[in-house]
């Protein structure tokens, strides 16, 4: 009997994140969320040896609205999250649940081979593991 194929973060990646530049005003990263749907933004390298930053709805919702602050005034890097924590798309989701549990984390990066492929978030994670258990444990 063969083992069943583990998940992977790739396959709960969300490919194609909108990247944008952190001298935006949250007010312009608000506008984009709504427009895209997503509730995660990459923050772009200001140089090759930089890192990425990630900012959320929920990053903007405590760090901006939470503090009565005006989103036209704040900008993302004030609220982002620098450096951002990249993940392998070929880590097993589980240790990937495990990682941003234990740093207490929501979202991150998905690299493979230098490049940036996406995000991935707790949800996204934990939903494709729980299909998968699903799948291997059929009624």
């Amino acid at each position: 009997m063969s083992q069943p194929e583990e998940t992977r973060v790739r396959d709960a990646v969300r490919e194609d994140p909108h990247i944008i530049n952190g001298l935006a005003s949250v007010a312009e990263a608000l506008r984009i969320f709504e427009a895209s749907g997503h509730d995660t933004m990459v923050i772009e390298k200001r140089s090759p040896d930089d890192e990425f930053g990630v900012l959320t709805i929920s990053m903007i919702a405590r760090q901006v609205f939470a503090r009565n602050r005006a989103p036209e005034r704040v900008s993302v890097y004030e609220v982002m999250e620098k450096p951002a924590v990249n993940i392998s798309g070929n880590m097993q989701a589980r240790y990937a649940i495990r990682l941003l549990t234990r740093l207490n984390l929501n979202v991150a990066l998905v690299v493979e081979d230098d490049e940036l492929i996406g995000t991935v978030g707790l949800r996204e994670l934990t939903l494709a593991e729980a299909a998968s258990a699903a799948s291997d444990h059929p009624d």
